[in-house]
């Protein structure tokens, strides 16, 4: 963002107009009152359809033609704008048509240039956004804004982005992002509408808590700006594998790491999310140990010492039927859930009573119970809900660890069990554990009930070691956490997929096709929580029963389009318009994707040369299919990121080779082609 603050009436030396007028109490509440601009179908189009937002707003409506972004624009802004939101706001206007932005000073009296788009940005209480947003709700509530693109007879147009703090004017920017589409000559609108918008749960975003590779320091600055796009405004520090976070807990973190983790914490705050640092002590701590407990504050105050202001104690996955030292058997008594549970609240409520509470701007204490998967009354939870410090933050998995779905009720049992609202650690879509070995997971975020927001603190996805290959789910979590009782998972999935693509529809389709046979979600059990390949599936479904009905000849055209649909796939989504990381992350699983439609092409088409009775095509083609086949099974992943090391990727399993087998079986088995398929 320019630095340069001047008058605007110094800034003018053209031919200008007044925007007094239009910015008059006495100034109509859209454009849609507005009398119609000069030229108003040259200049601008009626929008027909609203803009897809996501995370959905809670109320985005017409309110009038969209207007154009023009080659000069003037920022009126003031040193209560958001800084990161007029930089956000410059970038997204030079990426659609602005050459130049003036950003000047509000002054009621002064002059605009002719023929330049407006951009007020800034809080709502600023007496000019204010007179603008006279007939449109203000926003009220912590991270709100409202939005509103204003035609008018006097220029091209004017936007207003509101916040009721620094946030809600960054996440205004976010959402005008999403609303520019190009005219039909070629130049970019922004669409004629009227926002007003809030968040609806108070902590969304992620938790880097998985086993095996952390991210690197460039993946995370990713992330964050990441979280910037989607209206994220958490993301917790807690990679089990980074010694320092876990083993050497007590150790302070090396000079370079400390400044990695620096820029980090900066790069956090500049979109808007509370970089939250986690240590786990429970492994080794003497609860009752002064210098334990001096260490522990001492590794929190060197990140509070970056900017850091939220913190994390997380006590999950340790044994809680042993002490660490002697000294803790003489204090709570003989290791048990609930002497483990009265030595953990007297570390938590220390940490909160005399870190957080003594350090100006600290959020409140968040911990992760060592119980923390089930609905199960303990002597644990017991105790945990009668002492523990009523402002730290419990967080919660959900009925399992991999929760196959979050209820509303399920929400409120917990909540009683642990004495307040729970925060929920969602394991989806994290890949650590042995039935996610070879698997991305890229189904939507779905089954969490509508509504959860009026029951939880908040929601965190604990994301994939491959960070690019997790946004599709986490831009669900986010969306979702944002606006729960909006939220659809397939279109939200949808969006996902176009984020990544650019914006680019050949892309986006391709990443639908690829998702799809990375569908399949498990749990911990034997019955996975989302199906493997649903689209494909109910095409085979469909391909079966045509062909079982005689409709053979098509049947084989439907099929083979979707075939030839895998096998270019990965080409498409390798070309250049996809999000690279994403690239990188799926790399082994594009390969094998890329052998598994050529095989499917491959033995459709024997298929279809068995129907025209050459039975010696049909087999050489299903001898090539079965090769692809066979090549696709001896891929094997690259050791480097997951626990689960060189492993097949998988590949639309259970689904795309069961349709393979039974090909081959109808080209090699009885009479041809007879007999349906289980």
């Amino acid at each position: 963002m320019s630095s340069s603050r001047s008058p605007l009436s110094a800034l003018i030396t053209v031919t200008v107009t007044s925007v007094a007028l239009m910015l008059s109490p006495a100034a109509p509440s859209s454009a849609a009152d507005a009398p119609p601009a000069p030229h108003a179908s040259s200049r601008s189009r009626a929008a027909t359809t609203l803009p897809i937002v996501h995370p959905v707003p809670r109320s985005l409506v017409h309110a009038g033609d969209d207007v154009s972004v023009t080659r000069r624009v003037v920022l009126v802004s003031d040193e209560d704008t958001d800084a990161p939101a007029a930089a956000r706001l410059r970038e997204v206007l030079e990426e659609h048509g602005a050459a130049s932005i003036d950003v000047v000073e509000p002054d009621r009296d002064a002059t605009f240039p002719e023929g330049a788009l407006t951009v007020l940005l800034g809080p709502a209480s600023r007496p000019d956004i204010a007179r603008v947003l006279h007939r449109t709700n203000a926003p009220a509530r912590p991270e709100s804004y409202a939005l509103r693109v204003t035609g008018s007879k006097h220029g091209p147009g004017v936007v207003t982005l509101a916040g009721h703090d620094t946030a809600g004017q960054f996440y205004a920017v976010q959402t005008l992002r999403q609303l520019l589409r190009p005219s039909r000559e070629g130049a970019w609108q922004i669409a004629g509408v009227r926002v007003d918008d809030h968040p609806a749960m108070a902590l969304r975003g992620t938790i880097e808590g998985f086993y095996g590779q952390p991210w690197t320091h460039k993946e995370r600055l990713d992330q964050m700006a990441f979280y910037g796009d989607v209206k994220a405004n958490t993301y917790i520090y807690a990679p089990k594998d980074d010694p320092y976070h876990r083993s050497k807990w007590r150790d302070p973190y090396p000079a370079d790491k400390l400044a990695e983790l620096g820029t980090l914490v900066r790069k956090a705050a500049d979109n808007h999310v509370h970089f939250t640092f986690a240590v786990s002590p429970g492994e080794s701590i003497c609860y009752s140990d002064p210098a334990d407990r001096n260490a522990l504050k001492n590794k929190l105050q060197a990140l509070y010492d970056l900017g850091t202001r939220a913190f994390s104690i997380p006590l999950d996955d340790i044994s809680y039927t042993r002490w660490n030292c002697a000294g803790d058997r003489s204090v709570y008594g003989e290791p048990g859930s609930r002497t483990a549970a009265a030595a953990q609240v007297d570390l938590l409520n220390d940490v909160q009573q005399n870190f957080i509470s003594t350090h100006e701007g600290a959020r409140p204490l968040q911990t992760v119970p060592t119980e923390y998967g089930d609905l199960k009354d303990t002597a644990y939870k017991q105790e945990i809900r009668a002492s523990l410090d009523p402002t730290v933050v419990v967080m919660w998995t959900g009925t399992d660890v991999v929760p196959p779905s979050i209820t509303n009720a399920q929400a409120d049992a917990a909540s009683a069990l642990f004495g307040r609202k729970v925060f929920v650690w969602d394991n989806y879509p994290v890949n650590d554990f042995g039935n996610t070995s070879g698997r991305l997971l890229l189904a939507p975020y779905a089954k969490r009930e509508a509504g959860l927001s009026d029951h939880l603190s908040g929601i965190v996805a604990n994301p994939m070691n491959q960070p690019y290959a997790s946004k599709i789910a986490v831009f669900g979590a986010a969306s979702f956490a944002w606006n729960d009782r909006a939220y659809r998972a397939d279109q939200n999935w949808a969006g996902a997929m176009s984020y990544l693509a650019g914006g680019k529809r050949r892309a986006a389709d391709a990443l639908t096709v690829f998702a799809d046979l990375e569908h399949l979600a498990p749990t911990f059990g034997s019955t996975p929580w989302q199906s493997q390949a649903p689209r494909l599936a109910s095409r085979i479904s469909a391909f079966w029963a045509a062909w079982d009905h005689g409709d053979r000849k098509q049947a084989l055209k439907s099929m083979r389009a979707y075939a030839r649909a895998i096998t270019h796939a990965p080409v498409t989504i390798r070309s250049g318009t996809v999000q690279p990381g994403f690239v990188v992350d799926a790399d082994d699983w594009l390969d094998a994707t890329r052998l598994w439609g050529g095989a499917t092409v491959k033995m459709l088409a024997a298929l279809a040369a068995r129907e025209c009775g050459d039975k010696d095509r049909a087999e050489t083609l299903a001898a090539a299919a079965r090769a692809l086949r066979d090549e696709a099974k001896a891929l094997r992943t690259s050791p480097g990121r997951n626990t689960w090391g060189e492993v097949q990727p998988k590949v639309g399993d259970g689904v795309l080779d069961t349709f393979l087998a039974q090909a081959d079986a109808r080209l090699t088995g009885g009479t041809w082609g007879e007999g349906l398929i289980p």
